[in-house]
């Protein structure tokens, strides 16, 4: 059990899983995650923010009846998503009396996801207020970050906001607040990169929302809470700016040694001209890594081997998740071999639709790289390094 305070009645409740390795099946989680619930106690109301992964209910339920909680009022559900949501209902037989409070989209999805009947929701719209006595909630609608129906909660009075997902991270932690600085803002930037990228505009435009609250603490569903605010938002205004840095992304695979060639002689050059090089064997790459290195680099380099005339399916994945991440890359390039022939070049091209980059021209060989290979990967350093010295007019971080 885990409950601690945060300031006068309020309460973290929410359950640590020290053991979790994977995520929707899909995202790796190195230092496992946290499902974080929070207890408000006004004088005329007592309001929970988000519940836990159902997985970890019996933790809730436990860490509310150390509390002595005998009644619950509102269940603030701040997304629909099951890992935040999903003990509502155990929630709500234990407290009859409770309503879940959110927004109209949120609801539909809660009564689809969860089977949760219409007369236990209390609708809310943008900033309208939920008072509990002493202590008064304001709702700021926050849709696509990362869900269509997400919104936060700020409690006026002691100046948290509770965010949901919006400026988490997987990290499983004693502390409650984010006291390894450095820890976190890798865990939180892998979050970042894994999850919000995609919708890095209208972050912004919620940030910007956000800017006029006076913010003590910032209180996400997933990881260590800030109560040094700014580290996160600072970070954060980082991530989802327009600039680039000096870096490039090799994301490659290789069969039979040709294409490591070429990779390993673009990675010398572009080192000689004074460029960041981040390679990634996709054969044994955490794609949360790579995921991460997307956030600020200016190119990204496909470097594949041809199998049975396509790409080869790891960098197939690769380049899916690059296109559905929509990182904020200024150029990419392809390079790679093929044996008698293929359409991988046209394959990978094609998958990347929803990048707005320049492309630059690819290097393709036969067979094993030759000196006019060599010459063309000579010319592509070159090309990739003069456009990269076309932004140094920016900052580079």
């Amino acid at each position: 059990m885990v409950v601690r305070e945060i300031k006068p009645s309020v309460y973290y409740v929410g359950a640590i899983d020290w053991d979790r390795r994977l995520f929707d099946e899909l995202i790796p989680l190195p230092d496992g995650t946290s499902y974080n619930s929070y207890l408000i106690m006004g004088r005329e109301g007592v309001a929970l923010i988000d519940t836990v992964d159902p997985t970890k209910e019996h933790e809730l339920t436990a860490n509310l009846k150390e509390l002595k909680i005998e009644r619950i009022d509102y269940v603030i559900a701040n997304h629909a998503e099951q890992d935040h949501s999903g003990a509502i209902p155990r929630i709500l037989e234990l407290y009859p009396e409770a309503k879940v409070v959110t927004n109209e989209k949120c609801k539909g999805m809660l009564r689809d996801l969860l089977l949760i009947p219409d007369h236990r929701f209390l609708t809310v719209k943008d900033g309208e207020l939920l008072s509990l006595g002493n202590k008064t909630l304001e709702f700021i609608l926050a849709p696509w970050v990362h869900w269509p129906e997400t919104m936060l909660t700020y409690l006026r009075e002691d100046k948290i906001l509770f965010t949901c997902d919006l400026f988490g991270s997987h990290l499983a932690t004693s502390e409650l607040y984010a006291i390894d600085e450095s820890k976190v803002y890798e865990s939180a930037k892998r979050y970042y990169a894994e999850i919000m990228m995609p919708f890095r505009f209208m972050i912004r435009k919620h940030l910007e929302r956000i800017e006029n609250l006076e913010i003590e603490v910032i209180a996400p569903s997933h990881g260590p809470i800030y109560n040094e605010p700014e580290f996160i938002l600072n970070a954060y205004k980082e991530w989802i700016s327009d600039k680039v840095r000096n870096e490039v992304v090799i994301a490659y695979v290789s069969m039979h040694g040709s294409t490591s060639k070429m990779v390993q002689y673009l990675i010398d050059l572009l080192i000689g001209k004074g460029v960041r090089v981040k390679p990634f064997n996709l054969t044994r790459t955490d794609i949360g890594e790579l995921a991460m290195a997307l956030v600020d680099a200016a190119t990204l380099v496909v470097a594949s081997p041809t199998v049975l005339a396509n790409a080869h399916p790891a960098m197939v994945y690769a380049v899916y998740l690059v296109n559905a991440l929509r990182p904020k890359l200024r150029y990419v390039t392809i390079i790679g071999s093929y044996g008698w022939g293929g359409r991988m070049l046209e394959q990978i091209r094609g998958m990347l639709t929803n990048l707005k980059v320049e492309v630059i021209e690819p290097v393709i060989v036969e067979g094993y790289p030759k000196e006019e290979d060599f010459k063309a990967l000579s010319k592509l350093a070159d090309e990739i390094h003069k456009r990269h010295e076309l932004i140094k007019r920016e900052e580079w971080t």
